[in-house]
């Protein structure tokens, strides 16, 4: 059912949108045509639009019912051979970048592996902000770096095109770097709790090796990550528009781009399709994988709590961080963000402009303080309406689990074409396309986390002693669950500003000459090789926020309940009550078993 409603709604993408798809066509196919009246008559007559929306839907349906997706509006081509292809290559980059995501997570919490398997973790936190700072970088910056440095410069790996294995590493490398970072922090999170297990503490004491005992804390991590870990498989096939563009890969997120930006409704919906049927083999998949490491545990309550041992709470190093960020914001707000310089054109840092100036001469630093006042507070009223939604849907997965299936498979700048067609466009549009998605991760960590506590032993004592279903989730559940998620939605706090800038970009928001951060990296992209510091400055603007964000949120916990000590009247004892028991008789097995001084 949700399939089908989003599969209706593309194809009511033009007439909601409130554009011609006639005319919108014609510019996909020639943009130096004049858009006559005859012309586009005539699109229309060799499109069917005049029978309307339906029709056209109930055409699409019937033919893809015969293995015919129907024939493209643009280049005139049958569609499901080219979607095919294009579903084809993104598989593959997917694999080359799941396995840098891989790598990348390990390497991250391999500090944590190493100390929690030799018993001396003691009370240290999670690892450093490095992969805070890799997960907060975007995804096309990293892909420009790339390309530019170690394709072009050095020339050691292909910058360009789609045709072997070696044209894979560098694109794989742009994708799974940040989302290895992400899953890292996520599998660091969850490490302390799993070696503060007794099954770890007995492993030690039998000396069984380090090495094996790491493996059995991942192992016994992992589901609480393969949900997440099926969602960014998703992403990396429908998402990675801009790496697909950098470097010219005939993938399925950049198709579907194009089609819908030229409203190609067999492309998108056929593309669509594909991605949702992606999602759902995926969940299945990372369901599977968990049931196959769980086992009958959840079914017996037979898990261990996996509350991590508290860390003290940062202080210094958040605030470094802070002051450094007010700092640039402080520095930056006098100067005016607007003034050119048309003499002072990619000038290099100097104390004039200590951030250097952009390609019209601007100040870095200024844009980079005013963009921040409203990037952060948008940002952040994002990530808190998608912490909310994630976190209430998340603890009805049997509600959430279809719409995460299906909400997770529409690329990012699909929902914001979708929510500008249904709400119009405005300046709360890209906030709302973005919140619109931004709640499926959440949601999906929240649910695993949720069923492993629920299989958890005191919480089936804790039950068996008569508490009820509110007892148990605001007393067991939720000081289990909220913690690590609201970690989780600040690590994604500084990619929901960079979403919000890009969708400016694409023209479903704020429009040049705003400051907002992703436009700034996306101004200066092109001038990345003759003025890097106009692009590197706001990446390490964004960086901080992403370091901030996490270690500020690493000592995170819920308060927890002083619960009262009843009172028990004692009342005087008659002296058979305070007699000692009777001896157990000689032959008893009680008493064969247990000796006398036995403190059992």
């Amino acid at each position: 059912m949700l399939t089908a409603a989003l599969v209706c709604a593309i194809g009511l993408l033009p007439w909601l949108s409130r554009t011609d798809p006639a005319l919108t066509v014609l510019k996909a196919r020639s943009a130096e045509r004049a858009p006559t009246p005859e012309t586009l008559r005539a699109i229309r007559e060799q499109l069917d639009l005049d029978d309307g929306p339906f029709h056209l839907l109930a055409k699409w349906l019937g033919g893809l019912l015969h293995g015919d997706a129907g024939r493209s509006w643009v280049s005139n081509t049958d569609v499901l051979p080219a979607v095919t292809q294009a579903l084809g290559a993104s598989l593959l980059l997917m694999s080359g970048a799941v396995v840098v995501a891989v790598l990348t997570a390990v390497a991250t919490c391999a500090r944590t592996l190493y100390l929690g398997s030799r018993r001396r973790l003691g009370d240290r936190g999670p690892g450093g902000t490095g992969s805070a700072v890799l997960a907060a970088l975007p995804e096309f910056l990293v892909a420009s770096v790339l390309a530019s440095v170690i394709g072009v410069q050095l020339g050691w790996l292909p910058a360009l095109g789609w045709y072997g294995p070696r044209w894979m590493i560098l694109p794989a490398l742009a994708l799974g770097l940040a989302a290895g970072a992400i899953l890292g922090r996520l599998l660091d999170d969850l490490l302390p709790g799993a070696f503060a297990e007794p099954w770890a503490l007995a492993a030690a004491a039998r000396g069984v090796p380090p090495a094996s005992v790491a493996r059995q804390a991942l192992r016994r991590c992992a589901p609480g990550l393969l949900p997440n870990l099926g969602l960014f498989v998703v992403g990396l096939t429908g998402g990675a528009v801009a790496v697909e563009q950098i470097f010219d890969i005939p993938g399925l997120g950049r198709l579907t781009l194009r089609a819908a930006l030229a409203q190609d409704l067999p492309v998108l919906q056929t593309g669509t399709l594909a991605l949702v049927a992606l999602a759902a083999l995926a969940a299945l998949a990372a369901r599977l994988g968990v049931g196959r490491l769980t086992g009958p545990a959840p079914r017996d309550g037979a898990l261990h709590s996996l509350h991590r041992p508290a860390p003290p709470a940062p202080r210094v190093v958040p605030l470094v961080y802070g002051l450094l960020l007010a700092a640039v914001i402080a520095l930056g707000l006098p100067r005016d963000p607007l003034e050119l310089d048309t003499t002072a054109r990619l000038q290099a840092p100097t104390w004039t402009h200590p951030f250097g100036t952009d390609a019209l001469g601007r100040d870095v630093l200024a844009r980079i303080a005013h963009g921040a006042l409203t990037t952060l507070g948008t940002a952040l009223a994002v990530s808190a309406a998608a912490l909310l939604t994630g976190v209430l849907l998340g603890l009805l997965p049997r509600l959430s689990r279809p719409l995460v299936d299906t909400v997770n498979a529409v690329p990012p700048v699909l929902a914001a074409l979708l929510v500008t067609g249904i709400t119009g466009s405005g300046p709360w549009t890209p906030a709302l396309a973005v919140a619109v998605v931004a709640w499926s991760p959440l949601a999906t960590h929240t649910s695993a986390l949720l069923g492993q506590e629920r299989a958890t032993l005191h919480l089936t004592a804790t039950r068996a002693l008569g508490a009820g279903r509110w007892y148990l989730l605001w007393h067991e559940l939720l000081p289990a669950v909220l913690p690590p998620v609201v970690r989780h939605a600040l690590l994604r706090l500084p990619g929901i500003a960079l979403g919000l800038a890009a969708l400016g970009f694409l023209g479903l928001g704020a429009q040049p000459p705003s400051p907002e951060w992703g436009l700034l990296l996306a101004e200066n992209q092109p001038y990345i090789e003759r003025a890097p510091w106009a692009v590197l400055a706001p990446a390490a603007v964004l960086a901080l926020l992403g370091a901030l964000a996490v270690t500020a949120a690493g000592g995170t916990r819920l308060p927890r309940r002083r619960r009262n000590v009843a009172r028990v009247t004692v009342r005087p004892s008659s002296p058979e009550e305070t007699a000692p028991p009777p001896e157990p008789p000689a032959h008893s097995a009680l008493a064969a078993r247990a000796p006398t001084d036995s403190p059992w």
